[in-house]
């Protein structure tokens, strides 16, 4: 039996940290799931300390670009349906085209809990990466802004046409609520 001892630094002892540190992680993952307003500020506050360590150091533009295709990558999948219509053969699962087309939900290619989880997870690596001086490549910051800037209108451009080529919007502002048919006879209310 090599290399399984009982101390605390054998292997035996490090998968047992690993194991309960991957418990209490995903227990406070669970956690904040019903929390979208608080984790998305959270997220926003790390996004905010990664851009001021990048424009205080001056450099990491390369891993900056990085996370900016990324990030770039993982919009595309939460505005994309689960069921692409020009990816599929129509098979009857896509999404409705005409008014007398049968109600189907948005369902996101990338549901928000994980576009939330890997979007966060990436501004941490990427602010871990600044410690390292390897991936400080010297390039010209401006080009590669621009570049990324045509590449995120054509790649918007895109996904705005192919929302209206098949009527679907990602987007829906809680549950919708009906109030009815309005009485328009306002003298039948008010007889006693």
């Amino acid at each position: 039996m090599e290399g399984v001892t009982v101390d605390g630094g054998s292997p035996v002892g490090l998968a047992r940290w690993r194991n309960d540190f991957s418990r209490r992680f995903q227990y406070y993952l669970d956690k904040s799931t019903p929390h979208p307003v608080g984790r998305w500020l959270g997220s926003l506050a790390a996004a905010t300390i990664y851009i001021l360590r990048v424009y205080y150091v001056q450099g990491f533009y390369i891993v900056s670009y990085g996370l900016g295709i990324y990030v770039l990558n993982l919009l595309i999948g939460f505005l994309s349906p689960q069921v692409d219509p020009e990816m599929e053969g129509m098979d009857g699962a896509s999404l409705p085209t005409k008014g007398s087309d049968e109600f189907k939900p948005f369902i996101r290619r990338l549901p928000e809990f994980k576009f939330w989880y890997s979007i966060t997870k990436a501004f941490c690596i990427s602010f871990v990466m600044t410690f390292f001086s390897v991936f400080d490549v010297p390039v010209f910051w401006p080009i590669l802004l621009c570049y990324w800037v045509v590449l995120f209108v054509l790649t918007m451009k895109r996904q705005i046409l192919h929302m209206i080529k098949y009527k679907y919007v990602p987007f829906s502002l809680g549950k919708q609520r009906y109030s009815g048919k309005r009485s328009t006879d306002k003298a039948g209310s008010s007889r006693d």
